[in-house]
This record gives C-alpha cells, structure tokens and sequence, in this order.
C-alpha cells in the first residue's frame, strides 16, 4: 500500500468509527436483501460455515447464524463488531458467531481452504485500489473450499454519486466523507477471472437509490 493509500484508508477507519460510535445499529435489525439471497445459495450449496467481510454492526450476520450458518464476521471498525458482539449475545447467537477485527487490505487471518462461503455487501466498493481489490478476491480464492461460493455487492459507475464529490483516483470518489470505488463492468470481470461467474444482477438500495451489482461466482471443483 503506497502512501496516499494508507492514508486515506485510515482516514475512512477513523469516519466509519465515528459514524458507528454515533449511529448505533445504523443499517437497522434487519437483514439486506443481498444477504437474504446469499443464504439461499450457500445453503442449496451445502455450506456450513459463512464469512463475512465488512460485517460492520452485524445485521448479515446474525441473519446467516439464525438460518443455522457457523459465521465469522469481519471488519475494520472495533465498535461496529463490538455492537455486533452484544447484539448476538442478546439474541442467543453467541455461540454462532465468531468476530475478528481485521483490514481487508491485509492477508485474511484463515487457513487455505477452510470456509465454505464468503460474502460481502459493498465492502468491495470501499476505498480499495484495484491491486488491493485484485489482492483480496485472491485471498477469498485461498481461504474457499473448492466448489464455495463468493457473493457480493457494489456500487457501480451508473449510480448517482459516480463523478461527484472528490475524486481519489481509480473510479473512488469521496461524497459525504466516504470514499467508494464505483465499479464498471470490466473490474467485476476481471476479479472473476479463474472463477465460474454464475450472476451479476443489478439492484437498487436505500433512498438516492444507490444502483449496485449482485456477483455470485463459485470456486471450482
């Protein structure tokens, strides 16, 4: 990570502290729509155990420990897993859910092989460079089972914030002091690269609306 990289990452560590420190709970009890789909393929693929990534406050991941899921979750921000911890202990799930506080620009803290599922609701389209997105989706590869299933979600360069706010570089664009990566459709082809690509569904989220992609790929066998 070159200079302007690192600062800016622990820039936006400071922000998501503040604003989950501020906003207990923020994303609310329920779970996203993506997550709700995601648990639908890793169960039809005979997983047992989830990955988060950017689980931030934790309504996915209590999500997948209640559909039956052994669940890791990780993130930057200490307060967020922190909620994350006392909301799964209030709800009986403690034993599900496992948490780790872990920057995703870093190697994952996981054996090869040893989950069967990842998932990631717009932790990709963070404040990541392409090396660093490129790097990451390597180390999903490694920690996966052969046959495990990657399913996550980004704001794309058709969204409404694409273009505005203060330009990082690299399709990253700052807007109300977070920084995203809007993806066009080549980047997304191009983390898939070695993976069987099975769906890139577009959706909307949230009141702008934010305009996202759904990525499923699969490791193979």
């Amino acid at each position: 990570m070159d200079g302007g990289d690192q600062e800016l990452a622990e820039v936006q560590r400071e922000h998501w502290e503040r604003t989950y420190g501020a906003h207990p709970g923020m994303y609310g009890e329920q779970p996203s729509d993506p997550a709700v789909y995601a648990a639908e393929v890793f169960r039809a693929a005979g997983a047992a155990d989830v990955l988060e990534l950017g689980a931030g406050h934790g309504r996915d991941a209590l999500f997948f420990a209640r559909c039956g899921f052994t669940v890791l979750a990780g993130d930057f921000s200490p307060v967020g897993l922190e909620q994350l911890r006392e909301a799964a202990a209030a709800a009986v799930l403690a034993g599900k859910v496992t948490t780790v506080v872990h920057d995703v620009r870093e190697p994952l803290p996981l054996a090869d092989a040893s989950v069967d599922a990842v998932f990631a609701h717009m932790l990709l389209c963070m404040a990541l460079s392409t090396k660093e997105l490129h790097a990451l989706v390597t180390e999903v590869r490694r920690v996966l089972r052969p046959g495990g299933s990657f399913v996550y979600t980004v704001r794309h360069t058709g969204d409404a914030h694409f273009g505005a706010g203060i330009g990082r570089g690299e399709d990253i664009w700052e807007h109300g002091g977070f920084a995203v990566h809007f993806f066009p459709r080549d980047l997304v082809d191009a983390l898939a690269d070695g993976w069987d690509l099975t769906e890139v569904h577009p959706f909307e989220e949230g009141d702008l609306p934010r305009r996202l992609w759904r990525v499923t790929q699969t490791l193979p066998r």
